[in-house]
C-alpha cells in the first residue's frame, strides 16, 4: 500500500538547481510545487526551467504545480560617498530626497510615497531591521531622525516601514511585466509580494485574467490587520516570515503564524508557510533541531505546505534539503498527537451541499473501513472542501482539467490524476475505482468513497456521495442489478 504525504513542498529553482537532473531530484524527493523566485533571474532563465518541469511532468505522468514569485517594490537608500557609514544610537540622521551622494548625517530615500505617509513618531527600518531610526519630523520630501538602534549603513540598502499603510500599488511596472510573462507561459500560481490591501489583490486577478490563481504573500503589519480581507480576495496565502519578523517583534509572528493558517483552513484555501525553514542547509547536509522543529510545528498547525528558498535554489545541498522536509512530514504526520491536534482544530462554517457531502464523506471514512476520498471536480473547489476536512485518508483529486490539477498539487493530501471527461454517475464511479487500485491508494477488498456532481462538467454541483467496493467484478455485477 501506498504511503501518502499530506503536506505539500514546495522548492524554489535557482542556480543550484536549475538543469533536468537537479530539478528531476527534487521531484523524486518529494518537491509538489516547484518556485521560480522572479526577483533574480531573466525571462530566458525562468522559461528553461518552467520547461525543464513540464517535462518531467510528461516524463512522470504526475501534474506538477510552478509558483510564479513576484518581486513587488523594492524600497532602498541611495548611495554614499564613502560607501558606508556607522549610525550611532542616539544620533541625528535625515533621509530626502536630494540626489546628492550620502554621508554621515543623511542620504537619500527616493521614495516620495514615504514621505507622504510618514508621521512623527513612525519608525524606518534600514537592512533588515538591523538599523532603527524613529521620525522626530517629517514633511514633503524630508524626514528627520534619531537612530535607535545602530549599525553599518551603506549603499542601496533596503528600507521598512512598518507601521503605516505606503500609498504604493503591490505591482511596480516590472511584476507587471514579469505577471504577464509568467501567465503567458503557463504557470499555475502567482506570489503577491507587498500586499497592504485586499484591493492589491483584485488588481492582480484582474491583470492575470483567470489564467494562474493568485497567492498573496503576509509580510507586512498592515496585511495582518487587513488579513480578513486580503485572504477572502485572495486563491491563498504565504506566511512569509522573513519580512514579518522585520517589520513586528519577532515572538509574534509565531501566533501571527497559527493565527492565519486556522483562518486559511477554515477558508478551504491553500496556505504556505516560508522562509528560513531549513537556513542551516544552504550549507550543511544536516539541518539543527530548531530548524526541524520549525517545520514540525507548520505540519502540526495544519499548513497545506512548506517552502524551501535559498536552501534548493541556490545552497549546497538541495537534494536534502527536500528529503529533510519529506522525512520530517511523514514522522509527524505517523505521530497519534498530529491527529489529534488536526481534529481538534477543524472549524468550518457548512452553508452549502458540498459543505455537507464533504463532511459526510470524512465522517465516513472515519467510522468505516474506508481507503480513500475520491473527489471528482471540474473547479477544484470540491476537493479544496474536502481537504478543509483534513480526513484520515488520502484524497484523492479527479479531473479533466490539467490546470485544476496543477493548482490542486499546492494543497494538503491530494494526490492529482488526470481523468477523461465524465457524462454519468456510473463513469465517475468506475474511474476513482481504477484509479484507486492503480496508484496504489487502494485493494480488491477494500472500499472506497466517491463524490461528484450531477450534471456532470459544470462547476459547483457536488451533490453525491457514493461508497463503492474497488472489487471491480462485484462493481459490476451491482451496476447490472
Amino acid at each position: 500500500m501506498r504511503r501518502h504525504r499530506n503536506i505539500k513542498i514546495v522548492a524554489t529553482l535557482g542556480p543550484s538547481s536549475s538543469d533536468y537532473d537537479m530539478i528531476r531530484a527534487l521531484f523524486d524527493a518529494g518537491a509538489d510545487v516547484f518556485r521560480l523566485n522572479m526577483s533574480h533571474g531573466d525571462h530566458a532563465d525562468h522559461k528553461a526551467r518552467h520547461d525543464i518541469i513540464r517535462q518531467i511532468e510528461k516524463d512522470t505522468g504526475r501534474p506538477i504545480a510552478i509558483l510564479a514569485d513576484l518581486q513587488g517594490p523594492k524600497l532602498r537608500v541611495g548611495v554614499f560617498a564613502a560607501g558606508e557609514h556607522d549610525l550611532e544610537e542616539g544620533q541625528s540622521f535625515r533621509f530626502d530626497l536630494d540626489e546628492a551622494e550620502g554621508d554621515a548625517s543623511r542620504v537619500q530615500l527616493p521614495h516620495p510615497e514615504i514621505f507622504a505617509a510618514l508621521e512623527p513618531g513612525s519608525e524606518l527600518l534600514v537592512n533588515d531591521g538591523k538599523i532603527r531610526l524613529k521620525v522626530e519630523d517629517c514633511g514633503k520630501g524630508f524626514a528627520n531622525c534619531t537612530v535607535s538602534v545602530g549599525g553599518t549603513i551603506s549603499n542601496r540598502k533596503g528600507v521598512n516601514v512598518p507601521d503605516v499603510v505606503l500609498p504604493l500599488a503591490a505591482l511596480s511596472e516590472k511584476d507587471r511585466d514579469d505577471l504577464e510573462f509568467a501567465c503567458e507561459l503557463g504557470v499555475d500560481w502567482l506570489a503577491l509580494s507587498f500586499v497592504q490591501r485586499a484591493e492589491d489583490v483584485r488588481e492582480a486577478r484582474q491583470l492575470a485574467r483567470g489564467r494562474a490563481a493568485v497567492l498573496s504573500k503576509i509580510e507586512k503589519p498592515s496585511a495582518v490587520r487587513a488579513f480578513p480581507e486580503i485572504l477572502q480576495a485572495s486563491d491563498g496565502i504565504m506566511v512569509a516570515r522573513g519580512d514579518l519578523g522585520v517589520e513586528l517583534p519577532v515572538q509574534s509572528v509565531p501566533p501571527i503564524q497559527k493565527r492565519l493558517v486556522r483562518q486559511c483552513r477554515a477558508a478551504a484555501k491553500p496556505v504556505i508557510v516560508a522562509t528560513q525553514m531549513l537556513e542551516s542547509m544552504i550549507e550543511s547536509p544536516v539541518p539543527t533541531r530548531a530548524e526541524v522543529s520549525d517545520v514540525a510545528n507548520a505540519i502540526y498547525e495544519g499548513a497545506d505546505a512548506v517552502m524551501l528558498s535559498a536552501e534548493s535554489a541556490a545552497g549546497d545541498y538541495p537534494v536534502e534539503a527536500v528529503t529533510t522536509m519529506d522525512h520530517v512530514a511523514r514522522s509527524v504526520e505517523s505521530d497519534p498527537n498530529y491527529r489529534e491536534v488536526i481534529e481538534a482544530s477543524r472549524k468550518a462554517d457548512r452553508n452549502t451541499v458540498a459543505d455537507g457531502i464533504v463532511a459526510a464523506a470524512r465522517e465516513i471514512a472515519e467510522t468505516t473501513d474506508i481507503s480513500a476520498i475520491c473527489a471528482h471536480t471540474q473547479s477544484g473547489t470540491t476537493v479544496s472542501l474536502v481537504a478543509r476536512e483534513r480526513p484520515r485518508v488520502p484524497i484523492l483529486a479527479l479531473s479533466p482539467i490539467p490546470t485544476v490539477l496543477r493548482r490542486l498539487c499546492l494543497t494538503w493530501g491530494t494526490h492529482c490524476v488526470a481523468t477523461v471527461p465524465l457524462n454519468r454517475f456510473r463513469e465517475a464511479v468506475i474511474s476513482g475505482v481504477k484509479i484507486a487500485r492503480e496508484f496504489g491508494f487502494a485493494n480488491e477488498k477494500q472500499q472506497i468513497v466517491i463524490t461528484a456532481g450531477v450534471p456532470f462538467n459544470v462547476a459547483g454541483t457536488t451533490n453525491i456521495l457514493r461508497v463503492a467496493s474497488c472489487d471491480e467484478d462485484l462493481l459490476n455485477r451491482a451496476e447490472a442489478d
